[in-house]
């Protein structure tokens, strides 16, 4: 039962093989008479066509390289970069880093010092000025940045997020070729993290019928591909593109139902230990499902457990299936990918309770399907390590 719902959607996405060269003369458009400013991660492979094209029509370019995940200090000097060239737009080209740095550098020129609007570690003021318009053409599966309003920053030990509904993209060009030759680590993190922003929203409480409708497809979608691309690559057109639609879903469904608990820990354990996100994304994700079964038990709720019913279907493909064979599934599949478990990726049990502590105060958290005791939550990291 939904009484009502909001929903804040991209204005334009445009999905298919071939297509990411409509970013130049859409990034171009939207400039008017001035520069574009270029975010790409820390290769050109993709950019440099685009870079290439609007400078054939005219058009001023300035890069800014994104070689790893956005801070404090590289937003700001990149920002310093866009308003010293004049630009009238932005161009992101690249994985999520690069998309949130342009995203971020969008939100920034006509807006002061990101500390003024971050949460946690800054002032949290809504952005007051206009937001330059910025174009999104993802190069990974994975985050759906190209689709959200908010922007991952690291603030010293800390994983904040610069956000605004003003923050959407113009437009966002997702082409599955861009996926082509990828290598297997970034491939799986990158699916294992679409995967996690698929199952959080549909189980979370701040889920409705669209979202809903939306990450079905794409859990679907990651489910078909994500073990043949580790297995296989991205030679197949269909496994390019069902990696890139559950990712593009995934996106759409976050931003509108939330996440959960996996990302509440994931965001702050990625601050404290530089790990990649979907790895992280991953390790966490079958013991905090089974702490939600948990706290279902102890907390009996029909919605949420006809949600987590739900998810036995869509996960094992059998209609007889309920939630504890859907995480069990989960579980396997995490596994047989060769996620390696957090004490691998460098947590130790000294480090425990700052996980716990910045993980029950994060945003993610607050959508969870039922609110983790400490306990639950620092019992769900334990049986991660």
């Amino acid at each position: 039962m939904f009484n009502s719902f909001a929903l804040t959607l991209p204005g334009d996405v445009r999905f298919g093989a071939g297509r990411a060269a409509e970013a130049a003369d859409l990034a171009g458009e939207a400039a008017g008479d001035q520069g574009v400013l270029l975010v790409t991660g820390a290769s050109d492979r993709h950019a440099a066509p685009l870079r290439e094209r609007l400078e054939q029509a005219g058009r001023s370019t300035v890069t800014v390289r994104a070689g790893g995940e956005p801070s404090v200090e590289s937003v700001q000097a990149a920002v310093a970069q866009a308003r010293s060239g004049g630009v009238g737009a932005v161009l992101g080209v690249g994985g999520g880093s690069a998309l949130d740095t342009a995203k971020a550098v969008a939100a920034l020129v006509h807006n002061g010092d990101p500390l003024e609007h971050l949460e946690v570690v800054g002032q949290g003021r809504p952005l007051s000025g206009p937001v330059l318009p910025w174009v999104a053409v993802p190069t990974t599966a994975g985050t759906g940045s190209e689709v959200t309003r908010n922007a991952v920053l690291t603030a010293g030990r800390v994983k904040v997020s610069l956000r605004s509904p003003a923050m959407l993209a113009r437009a966002a060009v997702v082409d599955p070729d861009l996926l082509q030759g990828l290598p297997r680590t970034p491939l799986v993190h990158g699916g294992l993290d679409a995967l996690v922003q698929l199952v959080e929203p549909l189980i979370s409480c701040r889920a409705n019928p669209v979202t809903d409708a939306l990450a079905r497809q794409g859990l679907a979608a990651s489910l078909r591909a994500l073990p043949r691309a580790a297995h296989e690559g991205t030679d197949d057109p269909a496994v390019r593109a069902d990696l890139a639609l559950a990712s593009l879903l995934g996106g759409v469904a976050l931003a509108n139902a939330g996440l959960g608990a996996v990302h509440g820990l994931a965001g702050v354990a990625g601050g404290m230990l530089g790990a990649p996100h979907g790895a992280l994304c991953a390790a966490f994700l079958p013991a905090v499902l089974e702490a939600d079964l948990a706290a279902l038990r102890r907390a009996p709720d029909p919605a949420v457990q006809a949600r987590f019913a739900a998810l036995g279907p869509l996960v094992t493909g059998s209609e007889e299936a309920g939630a504890e064979p859907a995480v069990a599934a989960l579980g396997e599949l995490v596994q047989a990918l060769g996620v390696p478990g957090l004490a691998e990726l460098g947590l130790r049990e000294d480090d425990v309770d700052e996980l716990v502590d910045g993980a029950l105060a994060a945003s993610s958290t607050k959508a969870n399907p039922l609110p983790l005791t400490r306990e639950e939550m620092t019992a769900a990291v334990r049986a991660s390590l």
